[in-house]
């Protein structure tokens, strides 16, 4: 084999030397030739295993220095550590756009805004089907921020602590509130659980020429009762709400059946503010995958 390459390198030299130097491109006069190796050289592989070699590293852009798969892992982090995007359309042409993101994950503290897009029509039938699906007029864009913690409770008192606030900017309304969660279990697969919620909504009106804007604050109170039959599928509800627009308690009452394999329907009774029953029945199906 040693023959064999001084032979190999004796014939590449030869064959350097017959070549003219008249027939060498422009450019090949600026290249240096590379040498030939010589049979006296160290093998530089001795004693690696070669299936042991971080081959990853040959995966760089030579002209940018960036190993693509490094990015891509990278990316995908972000991604999944970052902004949780989520949209759904609406019948009147807009759609339902969701953003928001974990801040802390130990009060399991989130960030985030619901908006409402619309996009422009294209042709005369999308400008009609979308004013006849919003009542005459063209849908506009709207949003809200928000920022929501779940926190542990205090003891024996209550398990669960949840605060919420919300900004709508172009309705002129905020709103922040919290509750207060117990969680009693009961005989069995049956548990009974507890909230009060206290929140404050505020409402501006934009000043007009000659009528200046002003702020209104509404404080609301509410207590509720559910006691789950996890056996059966079956959830009784019972509470009441209290505000400072409404005189009176107003109670409610409400039942939910799971069917089968995540359908499930319910039913509720009311009071509203002018005396009258408010009456309700649905049905709804609910998969997560």
């Amino acid at each position: 084999m040693l023959a064999a390459a001084f032979i190999l390198g004796s014939a590449l030299t030869v064959s350097a030397q017959i070549i003219p130097p008249a027939a060498a491109a422009p450019d090949d006069e600026a290249t240096e030739t590379a040498e030939a190796p010589d049979v006296n050289d160290p093998d530089v592989l001795k004693g690696i295993d070669v299936d042991k070699l971080d081959w990853s590293q040959l995966a760089v852009d030579a002209g940018t220095g960036i190993d693509p798969m490094a990015a891509k892992k990278r990316a995908q982090a972000a991604a999944k550590e970052g902004l949780d995007w989520s949209s759904n359309p609406n019948a009147n042409g807009s759609s339902a756009v969701t953003v928001k993101q974990s801040v802390f994950s130990f009060w399991d503290t989130r960030v985030g805004a619901d908006m409402t897009v619309t996009s422009e029509p294209r042709t005369m039938s999308e400008l009609l089907a979308q004013k006849a699906a919003n009542g005459g007029s063209l849908p506009q864009s709207s949003g809200s921020a928000w920022a929501a913690a779940t926190a542990p409770g205090a003891g024996a008192i209550w398990d669960k602590t949840a605060v919420e606030a919300r900004v709508d900017p172009g309705a002129e309304h905020s709103k922040i509130g919290a509750s207060l969660t117990k969680s009693v279990p009961l005989s069995g697969d049956t548990s009974l659980t507890l909230q009060n919620g206290y929140s404050v909504n505020q409402q501006g009106t934009t000043a007009v020429p000659g009528i200046g804007g002003h702020i209104t604050r509404n404080y609301e109170t509410d207590q509720t009762a559910k006691i789950t039959m996890t056996d059966t599928g079956t959830s009784i509800t019972a509470g009441q709400t209290l505000s400072t627009t409404d005189d009176k308690w107003l109670r409610k009452f409400g039942a939910e059946q799971k069917l089968f394999d995540n359908v499930t329907v319910s039913g509720s009774v009311g009071e509203t503010s002018q005396g009258a029953i408010n009456k309700s029945v649905t049905a709804g199906f609910k998969k997560s995958w």
